[in-house]
């Protein structure tokens, strides 16, 4: 049985959109804010915690998240490719509109 349903997109730290995650909606994980997370080692989530973000969009050290080993390496881009995501974009949108405008935008049309 699915727990995971609920009305409001669920933004993980690293921009993925969770609430529309194939391991999200079969119930393998119930996204990285909570205490079931698919992976419990993520080093975004580590370092967002440790700074007090809700997501790697606030972070002002890099110019380009492009920049930041955490966030884009050789399996985060292996990860996009896979699964079509694109959290890099995401974190722009989120740094662009802010995060409630952007869970907005992620109602309707399935986007990760």
């Amino acid at each position: 049985m699915n727990h995971n349903i609920t009305n409001e997109p669920i933004i993980a730290y690293c921009g993925l959109c969770c609430t529309n995650c194939g391991m999200f909606i079969k119930d393998k994980c119930q996204g990285c804010h909570s205490d079931k997370p698919m992976n419990s080692n993520c080093k975004m989530k580590a370092c967002s915690m440790e700074r007090g973000f809700s997501t790697c969009a606030l972070c002002k050290d890099f110019g380009d998240f492009k920049q930041c080993k955490k966030l884009y390496n050789i399996v985060s881009r292996f990860f996009g490719f896979i699964f079509n995501t694109d959290r890099i974009g995401n974190l722009n949108r989120i740094k662009t509109i802010g995060l409630d405008r952007f869970k907005q935008e992620q109602i309707g049309p399935k986007k990760l």
